[in-house]
């Protein structure tokens, strides 16, 4: 017979585990970082992007005066930095896995819009994360199992 504490915990494990296993599918299974930011001025952003080799990216910048800097998985001591004026687009393959750095400075005098399609590499240690849940979620549903056991005399 099931007791009430073990169908409380059932019920809450299975909802860990159904909500771990729906975001790594999610995750493993998601398409590129798309983006779309407004940049005030005097402000910068940055972004950090990890790619695989032959991943496609493209960002557009439209602004008054604005910076841009890169700095490549090859070497990231070795920073690539222009002045742009109204609209600029980058479109690039990435030639070796790693992170690319991109930093915009708004130096105009309007707020810049920045539009971005990142091809992102998805990081391992989420699978981890994920995995880690869901024995939690196995784990709990084993504890309240235990509840449910016959208990011998004398308890």
């Amino acid at each position: 017979m099931i007791t009430v504490r073990t169908a409380i915990g059932i019920a809450v494990g299975a909802i860990i585990i159904g909500l771990a296993t729906a975001s790594m599918i999610v995750d493993l299974t998601r398409g590129p970082l798309e983006i779309t930011e407004e940049v005030d001025v005097g402000m910068s952003t940055t972004y950090q992007i990890n790619g695989e080799t032959g991943a496609n990216h493209t960002i557009a910048v439209t602004g008054d005066r604005f910076q841009m800097e890169f700095r490549y998985p090859a070497n990231q001591s070795d920073v690539s930095q222009t002045e742009h004026k109204d609209m600029h687009t980058v479109e690039w393959v990435q030639d070796q896995a790693g992170r690319t750095i991109i930093v915009i400075k708004n130096v105009g005098a309007d707020s810049l819009m920045v539009d971005g399609v990142f091809s992102v590499a998805a990081d391992p240690i989420f699978l981890a994360y994920h995995l880690i849940v869901i024995t939690s979620g196995v784990v709990i549903i084993g504890f309240s199992m235990g509840f449910s056991l016959r208990k011998p005399r004398g308890f």
